[in-house]
């Protein structure tokens, strides 16, 4: 029986992987209409031909990464559960201590640890990827280092949330999604306020922007916009990407105004003035909290969803898959498992949302510098640096960009002029 789902599962991931692969390399167009060739839409006006050939083979290869590393993920926790290995996993926790919540510790550490391992290559992959294409600019020892910081990083959160969730499905176990997601709001929030201040210096150095000249007229947008910052921050990025990128983030007075150095170093003042002004209308447009909001909403589905689909799945496959009960540690695989195909498939949604407020950003950016050129030639830079596509195919916006593409982007730029006149 196992041999024969094992079977059916591989056929259908292969299956799946061959029609990804046609449609990415054979069926799918990238091309910008036509009305838009030889306009500065046009990534020929600001790319080299070798800079063509190479966006579109380095964009072609991660977005095929992308759509078969989410189900290769699944096959993953499936395979875990089919095979017994998180049974095991739950005995060994079981036989070191009686302790509820040191046997959480042991079981999440050796899921996080399993994970970790197996996902190891594509990681890996992805980073000589970069490495080859000219994106990333750090070493192994650097990456690897960043990569073990991560892990016990997610398994601090695996396994805080894991022994949360054990806790309330012991208290209630028709309820405990509905509690979970109560909890969850606080810790939500707590989390965006540590982040800036905690979570971000372990991977990356940051420290005033040295630029004082620059930092006064961006502190001069930030005080329009409302936001309390007494300092801009720069991060020192170029030991590890090409790429360009600055950022608000934190709530309340752990909010902060943060600069890449290599966007410092390969834009413009008057880009730079952009690019900023573009990220504080996430602040002023209230997008966080929006976003929070939204998280919430989404999560209270994603959670009154996998309650149902877990009773069902233990019902149906429990015996199958060594998961008999909600009170077994290795429900928390099949959590994952669920969890993991439910954003999938709501992620067209997430990301036509977020979208709709990046063009909003877009949109304040260019009313308060009232620098359309600015703005296209910032575009442009950025997809230079980071040999991203100008017009993706369509499968590939609905599912990976949380940001308009940068044929929209410079396209509502190049037409706002006429708009406001």
């Amino acid at each position: 029986m196992k041999k024969k789902i094992t079977l059916v599962f591989i056929g259908i991931y292969l299956l799946f992987c061959a029609i990804l692969v046609s449609y990415l390399f054979i069926f799918s167009n990238s091309e910008i209409p036509a009305e838009a060739k030889g306009t500065v839409l046009d990534p020929k006006t600001f790319l080299s031909d070798n800079e063509l050939i190479l966006s579109e083979q380095y964009s072609q290869i991660r977005n095929l990464l992308f759509f078969l590393e989410t189900p290769f993920e699944w096959l993953f926790y499936l395979f875990l559960l089919l095979f017994g290995l998180g049974s095991r996993f739950e005995r060994i926790a079981k036989q070191v201590t009686k302790i509820k919540i040191l046997q959480t510790a042991i079981f999440t550490f050796m899921l996080s640890f399993t994970t970790f391992i197996v996902f190891y290559p594509l990681r890996y992959f992805r980073y000589s990827l970069a490495k080859k294409y000219g994106i990333s600019t750090q070493n192994f020892s650097h990456w690897l280092r960043d990569g073990i910081i991560q892990y016990w990083l997610d398994w601090a959160i695996l396994f805080f949330i894991a022994f949360i969730v054990f806790w309330l499905i012991k208290k209630s176990e028709r309820r405990w999604w509905l509690y979970s997601w109560i909890l969850a709001m606080p810790f939500a929030i707590f989390y965006m306020y540590i982040q800036p201040v905690i979570i971000d210096p372990l991977f990356n150095d940051f420290y005033p922007l040295k630029n004082k000249q620059l930092e006064a007229k961006i502190l001069t947008y930030a005080n329009e916009a409302g936001i309390p910052a007494e300092h801009v921050f720069e991060v020192n990025m170029s030991d590890k990407t090409n790429a360009l990128n600055a950022y608000v983030t934190g709530v309340g007075n752990n909010s902060r105004i943060v600069l890449w150095d290599t966007t410092l170093e390969r834009l413009n003042e008057e880009e730079v003035l952009f690019i900023m002004a573009h990220e504080m209308a996430h602040y002023v447009e209230k997008h966080i909290y929006i976003g929070m909001i939204g998280y919430l909403v989404l999560l209270f589905v994603l959670l009154f969803v996998v309650n149902k689909l877990l009773k069902w799945f233990i019902r149906q496959y429990g015996v199958i898959f060594s998961v008999r009960s909600f009170n077994d540690f290795t429900i928390l695989p099949l959590m994952l498992l669920f969890f993991s195909i439910t954003l999938f498939l709501t992620s067209p949604v997430i990301n036509a949302a977020s979208r709709y407020m990046e063009m909003r950003a877009d949109q304040y950016a260019i009313e308060l510098t009232d620098d359309a050129e600015a703005g296209i030639s910032t575009f442009q830079k950025l997809t230079k640096s980071s040999l991203s596509q100008v017009h993706p195919p369509m499968l590939v916006k609905w599912f990976r960009y949380g940001h308009p593409t940068m044929y929209e982007r410079m396209l509502y730029l190049n037409n706002y002029p006429l708009e406001t006149k």
